[in-house]
């Protein structure tokens, strides 16, 4: 009588070790597939691989202007801000060109380097701009990256998705499907091993 409940407990177990096992599998697939359809597209739609460096030439405050906050916005998002441009000299080609912050900030508005969140108060916005605009002017010098295929003139001071940061992405869907799988070996190997001690 014991041994029978013994034998439906391991059983149970292994159900629920199995269970969890191919629930991590599922789970991790199930990321993949998200992260493949939110930030790849992403990452390769960007053209600024190539890194370098720039050097400032000049860094200027314009007048305020007005941008939407992203694209399809309605009245009520357009909000003003101090438009900050800054110009570099690019290493790889000589050339003068304008730098953006980052891949999203050309689109929301080419004619800065720098857009704010909207959600920002005017006068932190002001004095934000303020602060990068004489950082730029006292480290003039930095890394940057630039298209070089050549059909972006423009660089961008940081990517919104490098490298290092879509491994980071995968990092954790790869351990939990590796966590799952070695969870089904081992109650595979668990359950083979009882067999064998059944039959001996």
């Amino acid at each position: 009588m014991l041994g029978k409940k013994l034998v439906t407990a391991q059983k149970r177990g292994e159900t629920r070790a199995l269970c969890l096992g191919l629930g991590m599998v599922a789970c991790s697939m199930m990321m993949c597939f998200f992260i493949g359809i939110t930030i790849v597209p992403f990452y390769t739609k960007s053209v600024w691989t190539t890194e370098t460096m720039c050097k400032v030439l000049k860094a200027s405050i314009k007048d305020k202007v007005l941008c939407p906050d992203g694209k399809g916005s309605e009245d009520e998002d357009i909000f003003p801000y101090p438009c900050l441009q800054v110009w570099v000299n690019l290493t790889a080609s000589g050339q003068e060109v304008m730098l953006y912050q980052t891949e999203d900030t050309m689109e929301r508005n080419p004619k800065c380097s720098y857009v704010p969140g909207k959600s920002e108060n005017s006068k932190e916005v002001k004095a934000r701009i303020e602060t990068i605009a004489s950082n730029f002017k006292k480290y003039q010098t930095f890394p940057c990256y630039y298209d070089p295929g050549g059909t972006q003139p423009n660089v961008i001071l940081s990517r919104l998705y490098p490298p290092k940061g879509l491994l980071f992405a995968f990092l954790w869907p790869a351990l939990m499907f590796t966590g799952g799988c070695l969870i089904i070996v081992l109650v595979k190997i668990s359950q083979y091993v009882s067999v064998l001690s059944a039959w001996q």
